[in-house]
C-alpha cells in the first residue's frame, strides 16, 4: 500500500526532526573520533582537527591518518546506501528491496573472489602488504576488481531493463543474475586454500577503515550521484501512484527507470568497492524515515535518508570497534543487529494495522 504524501502543514515538525537528526549526527561523528582502542580527550580531538601545533602528535596521526577518513567513509557511505535503498524500494514498489537488490553487491563479490582467490600467494595475512607494496594503484585494486563486477551485472540489467516493460520482471530477473555469480564465487571459494577464503571472508564483514586516497574517490562519486538523486524526487513522488499514473503524467518511465538503476549502481556499487558488502543500512533506514517523519514525500524523505543514514553508520562503526578494547566487530555483522529490529518493527506495524508494510 502506499503512504499518503503529506503536504506542508507538518514542515514544522519536519524541520525540527531534521535539526535532531543533524544534532545526533555531529554527535556521533565527534564520538566516533573520540572513542577506540584509544580513546583521545575531545578538547584534544578539537586541538588536532583545528590545527594546533602543541597537539600530541601520536593523537594527531590516529586522528588524521585512521579514524577521520574512517568517519568520512561511514558517513558518505551510510548515506548513500541508504539513499539507494530508498531508490530501489520506490522503483519496485517492494517494502524489502535494497541497494543491492540487483546483484551488484553479488557482482562485487565475484570480482573480489576472482584477484584474492586466484592471485597466487595472496593471504588475510599477505594481501595488505601486497597491496601496499603496489602503492596507489594497488591499494585501489580490490576496489577496482569490486567495481568492474558490479558495473558488469549492471550492464546486463540495464540492457535487459531496455527490452522488459514490468519492473517486477526486472527485479526477478537481478536477484536471478546475483544467484548466478554468487554461485560462481561459492564455486572459487570451494576450491581455494583456506588461508585464502580467509582474506576473501574478511573482505565480506564489511569495513569504513580505508586511506585518504579511497576516501578522494568515494566521496566525491557520491556527492554527485546524492545530487542526480535530489533532482528525481518529482518523478519518484509520481511513481508512488505507479508506473501507468507516472506515465500519464508525461513522465519517461523506461528513461527514469535507467537512470535510477544507475544512480543505484554508483552509490551501492562504490561504497561497495572500498567497504565491502554492508548489509541492512540501505533496506532499514528508508522505512524508519517513513515512520519518523510519517510521509511518502521524496523531497523529504531523500534527505532524511541521508542525515539518518550518516549518523546509523558512524553509530555503528563506533560500535564495531569497540571502545576501550583493541577487538573489532565485523561491520556488517552490526549493521544487521542494528537493522534486522526495523525490519520486525515494519512487518509487525503493518499486520497491526492491517495494511502490511508501506513503500
Amino acid at each position: 500500500m502506499i503512504s499518503e504524501v503529506r503536504s506542508g502543514n507538518d514542515s514544522g515538525r519536519t524541520f525540527l526532526l531534521m535539526v535532531c537528526f543533524l544534532i545526533a549526527f555531529c554527535i556521533f561523528f565527534l564520538l566516533d573520533l573520540v572513542l577506540g582502542s584509544v580513546s583521545i580527550p575531545l578538547q584534544d580531538t578539537f586541538a588536532v582537527l583545528t590545527g594546533n601545533v602543541h597537539a600530541d602528535e601520536s593523537w594527531r596521526t590516529i586522528i588524521m591518518e585512521l579514524r577521520l577518513p574512517r568517519v568520512f567513509a561511514a558517513t558518505f557511505g551510510g548515506a548513500a546506501l541508504a539513499v539507494a535503498g530508498l531508490l530501489m524500494q520506490t522503483l519496485f514498489r517492494n517494502p524489502l528491496a535494497g541497494p543491492f537488490i540487483l546483484g551488484i553487491s553479488s557482482g562485487a563479490s565475484l570480482g573480489v573472489a576472482l584477484i584474492i582467490l586466484l592471485i597466487g600467494g595472496v593471504t588475510a595475512a599477505t594481501l595488505p602488504q601486497l597491496l601496499r607494496s603496489l602503492g596507489l594503484f594497488g591499494s585501489a585494486a580490490i576496489a577496482v576488481a569490486a567495481f568492474l563486477g558490479s558495473s558488469a551485472v549492471l550492464m546486463i540489467v540495464l540492457f535487459v531493463s531496455r527490452k522488459i516493460e514490468s519492473s517486477v520482471t526486472i527485479l526477478i530477473l537481478g536477484l536471478m543474475f546475483g544467484y548466478i555469480t554468487s554461485s560462481l564465487v561459492t564455486v572459487l571459494v570451494h576450491f581455494s586454500d583456506p588461508e585464502k577464503v580467509k582474506a576473501f571472508s574478511e573482505w565480506t564483514f564489511g569495513t569504513f577503515d580505508i586511506r585518504w586516497a579511497e576516501v578522494g574517490i568515494l566521496v566525491p562519486t557520491i556527492v554527485i550521484a546524492l545530487i542526480l538523486s535530489f533532482l528525481l524526487t518529482k518523478p519518484l513522488n509520481a511513481l508512488l501512484l505507479g508506473e501507468n499514473y507516472a506515465a500519464s503524467m508525461g513522465m519517461n518511465f523506461k528513461a527514469t527507470r535507467t537512470y535510477l538503476i544507475i544512480i543505484t549502481a554508483l552509490l551501492a556499487g562504490v561504497v561497495t568497492a572500498f567497504c565491502g558488502p554492508i548489509a541492512f543500512l540501505g533496506v532499514a533506514v528508508p522505512h524508519l524515515c517513513r515512520g519518523i517523519f510519517v510521509t511518502a514525500d521524496h523531497r523529504i524523505l531523500v534527505p532524511g535518508c541521508i542525515i539518518l543514514g550518516a549518523g546509523l553508520a558512524l553509530f555503528a562503526d563506533m560500535v564495531a570497534h569497540l571502545p576501550g578494547s583493541n577487538l573489532t566487530l565485523p561491520l556488517s555483522a552490526v549493521t544487521s543487529m542494528l537493522g534486522a529490529p526495523v525490519i520486525i518493527w515494519v512487518i509487525l506495524r503493518g499486520s497491526k494495522t492491517g495494511r502490511g508494510v508501506t513503500v
